[in-house]
Order: C-alpha cells, then structure tokens, then sequence
C-alpha cells in the first residue's frame, strides 16, 4: 500500500490470507525479468484504484489484459474490488460534503450517491441535478431526513458498498418535490454544510470549488451589471466604493443572479439542542409556502441584513440568470443550447454541469487521485519529471467523456493505464 492509501484509508486488518496473498505477489513480481513489466504495471494499477494488493488470480488476469494490448479490461478488473468503491470512490468525493473539504468525513448520502453514480455509470453530470439518490438495500435504519444513521450503519458494518446501494427517487425517499431535486446538492449531507444558515451563497461557491475546479477569485468579473446583488452587500466597504467596484461586485455580480436558483432552500434545526445541527433537515417551500418574514416562498435569510444596502436587490422569487456566460466567464464553455436562465436548483445547477469547465475538472480530479500528482507537475512518480503530455492526455479524455456518455468509471480507467509506468 503507498503512502497515500495509508493516509486516506481506514486502517484494516487483513488476516492470514491477506498476508498470504501479498507473499504470492511479491513472489511473482521476482520470479523472472520477463513477467516484471506487465505485473508491475497490473499491480500499480491495481494499488491506485483499488487502494490494496491484489490476490494472486486478480493480478495474473490483469496481467494477461495487459499482455493483449487491452488496459481498460485491466483496470476493470481492479475496480470489481470492493474497496475502489469502499475507500477510494468515497475518499474521492467525501471533501466535496463539507466546507472544511475533509476527507475523514462519516459516509453520507452525498458520498453514497457519487459511489453510486460511479459504479451504474451513469452521466455524471446529473449528479448534480437529477432526482436521484442511493440508499443501504435492507440496512437498518432506514434513511432519515433528519439523521445520518442509515449510513453510519453501513460504514460500520463494513458491507461492500458495490452490492448494497441501491439506487432509488429522492424525491420517494426525501419527500422533496420532483422539480425541487438537484442531485447531490440537495442531499441532506450538502444541506447540512452548505444551506445551512448563511445567504445560501455558500452551495453555490462549494459547487464551483467541487465541480468546475475553481474558486470565486478565479471567475471574477467586474464588467458585469451589479442589478442582482442583494442588500446585504455594503457598496462602500470602510466608506470607499472603489473596494466595492473593483472587488466586491466582481464576484457578487455573477454569484448573486446564480444562488437566487437555492431560495426556496435552508437547512433548519434547533441551535439552543443541537448546536452542530446534526439533527436538521432541509427544507424547501413549496407552493403555498410562505415565509412570513418575507411574503413570499424566499427564505428569511435572502433579505438578511437589508439595511446594509436598502436600495439592493430584493430576492421575490427562484429565478436565475447566468451573467457570466458574456464576459472573460465565457470562456467557461457554456451549453449554448441551454437557455441561461430559469427557475430553481435543479435548472441552475444543470447550466453548471453542462459546462466545460466541469468536464474538464472532473478528468482532472480524477487524475491527481489516481495518478497522486497534479498534471504537468515537474514532479512525478518515483522522482521522475512531471509528463508534458498531460495536459493533451487531459483534453483528449475530455472529448471521450463527453463521447461516451459522461462516464466518469471510464476515466479512471483511462487514468490507470496511463499512470501504470513503464
């Protein structure tokens, strides 16, 4: 196991058979010159995805993949071990489900839906918008909208996450309206982190940070009309609206119109009880909701602090607007066959998903968890200089997974064979 593995996962124990089967590959690994380059190359692949030794049968049949010119089938037999889904899929996701962006995170329903999505192959740009989520089948408790016990119970159980996620409506599961769905994004796991109290700008900014490998300095603009940005934001921070003009609004110009999409959104719990909010849940108003702070379906906490700015804009509805899609945001690669606009998460987040942006920074994370290095880095495995053929590795496996359904198992495959070594 690298040193990675060791930090990332749980420390398990492995028992005879384990030791037994690390003793046979490391036996065939120096039985002869000639095998050394494929056995190598299979149990490297093996280690990155899996994040443990492979037994005996597993390598020789990677082995003999390999030897027929055929990585991809190498690299799916790797991935049919439990613990790329156990350890190095939820590894993979879990600093997505927290601001801290901590991997020693319990499993969730963030977690567990990633997991899922990896494993049936689905397109991987719905995470963040479909009405789905993965459930324990027969895992006691059952889901909570206010607990996370049903997951715990799996990850203490320790059940292969490969067999038991069962794939299922969030809208059955959550009692969440069907249009009021977004994926992961609306997954109690992300509720509890990032709608919780707050302006609900932070789903937004982690969803950027998550899924399209960029923080809010990385997209500012401030060429944009500021027409959307709330009360909230003071347009002469310390008495200089220079600070604002050429700062502030950079960032609330584009954010602003884009988080209006989450107002109907907040994760609520009792603070005097529960001071973590661990016991919370989300919530969404629906029609005929009206919050009496505000009059309308939009949380209270869209019009918090109003006397910063009164002359701000007042949040009446769900209805977003991309304005980054003119500008240096552009260059984001927008779907133009989507429209730019429209109301609520689910419309909102898609506009994100579709992006190049976050194709692209999808093979990329792939890439640094399998590969244990940035592309292009001028380090690389086992001392060697970074590979200035990253970068045009990257891209073309971004037209492939566009090309073959948006199928982020395919590129970690794709990752395997290319990192493997010589």
């Amino acid at each position: 196991m690298t040193n990675y593995d060791r930090k990332l996962s749980k420390p398990t124990s492995r028992g005879a058979l384990g030791l037994l089967a690390t003793a046979a590959t490391g036996a065939l690994l120096c039985s002869g010159m000639a095998m050394a380059g494929t056995l190598e190359q299979a149990k490297r692949m093996h280690d990155r995805l899996a994040g443990v030794p492979p037994t005996e049968s597993v390598l020789l049949a990677m082995k003999a993949e390999l030897d027929a010119g055929d990585a991809m089938a190498a690299a799916e037999i790797a991935m049919e071990n439990d613990s790329f889904y156990n350890e190095t899929i939820k590894n993979w996701a879990a600093p997505w489900t927290n601001r801290e962006q901590n991997v020693f995170v319990p499993l969730n329903d963030y977690t567990a839906t990633v997991i899922g999505f990896v494993r049936d192959e689905l397109d991987f740009r719905e995470l963040l918008y479909a009405d789905i989520i993965y459930v324990g089948d027969g895992i006691t408790p059952s889901y909570s909208n206010s607990s996370n016990a049903h997951y715990q119970a799996m990850e203490d159980a320790g059940v292969s996450l490969k067999d038991t996620l069962d794939r299922s409506l969030q809208s059955e599961v959550t009692g969440l309206p069907a249009e009021a769905t977004s994926g992961v994004v609306t997954s109690r796991a992300a509720s509890k982190a990032f709608l919780i109290a707050g302006t609900n700008r932070a789903a937004f900014r982690f969803t950027l940070m998550n899924h399209m490998c960029m923080d809010l300095e990385q997209v500012h603009d401030i060429t944009r009309v500021p027409d959307r940005i709330r009360q909230d934001v003071s347009r002469s921070p310390g008495g200089d609206a220079r600070v604002f003009l050429n700062g502030c609004m950079g960032c609330h110009a584009g954010m602003d119109p884009m988080a209006q999409g989450l107002a109907y959104y907040n994760y609520e719990y009792d603070p005097e009880n529960d001071l973590t909010g661990e016991n919370g849940q989300l919530v969404y108003n629906s029609e005929g909701d009206i919050d009496p702070e505000t009059g309308t379906r939009v949380q209270a906490k869209y019009h918090i602090n109003s006397a910063t700015f009164p002359y701000g804009f007042v949040t009446p509805d769900d209805k977003w607007d991309n304005y980054w899609r003119e500008g240096v945001n552009k260059s984001l690669g927008w779907d133009q066959s989507l429209p730019g606009s429209g109301n609520g998460a689910k419309t909102m987040m898609m506009e994100m998903a579709h992006s190049q942006a976050f194709a692209q920074c999808q093979v990329k994370k792939v890439f640094k968890t399998v590969c244990l290095r940035d592309p292009d880095a001028d380090y690389g495995i086992d001392g060697a200089d970074g590979n200035p053929n990253d970068q045009a590795t990257l891209n073309s496996w971004v037209t492939d997974f566009a090309a073959n359904g948006y199928n982020i198992k395919r590129v970690f495959a794709q990752a395997a064979d290319y990192c493997k070594g010589n």
